[in-house]
């Protein structure tokens, strides 16, 4: 299948699961959820996401400097706004990070040192993702220990997420790390790995994750409060997590369909409103859609300065492929469904 028709069958499929929602649910009772959209609460889950990718973009910064390689972080929270945006508009979920990482091999003329590049970019995403699994494991966890149609007591779920995430810092993580590095797809990659991810590199990576995944929960709670639910937060985390990580499969465009087909079912589940599980995953995406907008505006500026560059260096007009194109790098970010985890 050509890169195109996988596009357009993946534009396809998210079209496809959103009408299945709403040929499921009521679509007036999602509809009558969104209309009573809070700016205050969007705002705020809108800050939060500007944390997220300064965190986000401290931790590719860290890995390339493991790599060997220099990244500002201005330029590395300007280049992560742009792949965020593409992540978003583009089915797949990593023509952004092939972007950047091919950004970041050429814009100082280290062409040559594009593997490193690439690793960089796979690595971090790796990081990021490990740590939501990790989390939606955790919360399954929660939600199989409160029984079907029930919401987790606070205490409970508290002291279980407490002590499987130590267990899994300490214990879990480095041991899938390592078994994950022997996969072929990042078998070029496993040195670079071992480097970037492990060793001293842990504690800070896996710290960084943490922050960054918890700023993923925290939108998704904002988002419930943006459309009016009031569950408390203790009650909805537990299912943000198994919802979130749908985003990885690489079968829709950022997610869409099968993000809400996945909170319309957990919200049933847990004895709550499907209508309210879909809507709350709507805003979800919307927001993010939302907070991705400077990438927009770096993607309309980048003609311009290429133009500039191209004049002064005859070499960056040969055989370059565009913003967005996929071209670049031997090895794609895991994953590929929007933004959790990367």
């Amino acid at each position: 299948m050509s890169p195109r028709a996988r596009l357009v069958l993946r534009g396809v499929v998210s079209a496809a699961l959103l009408a299945a929602v709403a040929m499921v649910l009521d679509p007036r009772a999602v509809a009558s959820r969104l209309a009573l959209l809070r700016p205050g609460w969007a705002a705020v889950a809108v800050a939060v996401t500007v944390l997220q990718v300064v965190a986000s973009a401290w931790r590719w910064r860290y890995t390339a400097a493991r790599l060997g390689l220099q990244l500002p972080l201005g330029r590395a929270v300007k280049e992560y706004y742009l792949a965020t945006f593409l992540n978003q508009v583009l089915p797949g979920g990593i023509g952004g990070d092939v972007t950047r990482a091919w950004r970041h091999a050429s814009q100082d003329g280290a062409s040559h040192r594009g593997r490193a590049a690439v690793s960089a970019v796979v690595l971090e995403r790796l990081s990021g993702q490990v740590v939501m699994i990790t989390v939606a494991a955790l919360s399954g966890l929660v939600l199989v220990v409160a029984g079907p149609g029930r919401l987790p007591a606070p205490g409970a779920a508290g002291l279980v997420v407490l002590t499987a995430g130590l267990v899994a810092g300490v214990l879990v993580l480095p041991l899938l790390l390592r078994r994950l590095l022997r996969l072929p797809l990042l078998a070029s990659i496993a040195r670079d790995a071992r480097t970037a991810l492990l060793g001293t590199a842990l504690p800070v990576q896996f710290a960084t994750s943490v922050a960054v995944v918890g700023s993923y929960l925290a939108v998704f709670v904002l988002a419930a409060r943006c459309v009016g639910v009031d569950t408390p937060a203790w009650a909805l985390l537990p299912l943000v997590g198994p919802v979130l990580v749908t985003m990885l499969v690489p079968v829709t465009v950022a997610g869409w369909g099968l993000r809400e087909g996945a909170a319309g079912a957990l919200w049933v589940t847990a004895g709550l409103s499907p209508a309210d599980g879909v809507a709350i995953s709507v805003a979800y995406g919307l927001l993010v859609l939302a907070s991705s907008a400077p990438g927009a505006v770096l993607l309309a500026l980048i003609p311009l300065g290429r133009a500039r560059e191209d004049s002064g260096d005859p070499g960056r007009r040969a055989g370059r492929p565009p913003v967005g194109s996929g071209a670049p790098g031997p090895v794609s970010p895991p994953g590929g469904g929007g933004s959790p985890e990367g």
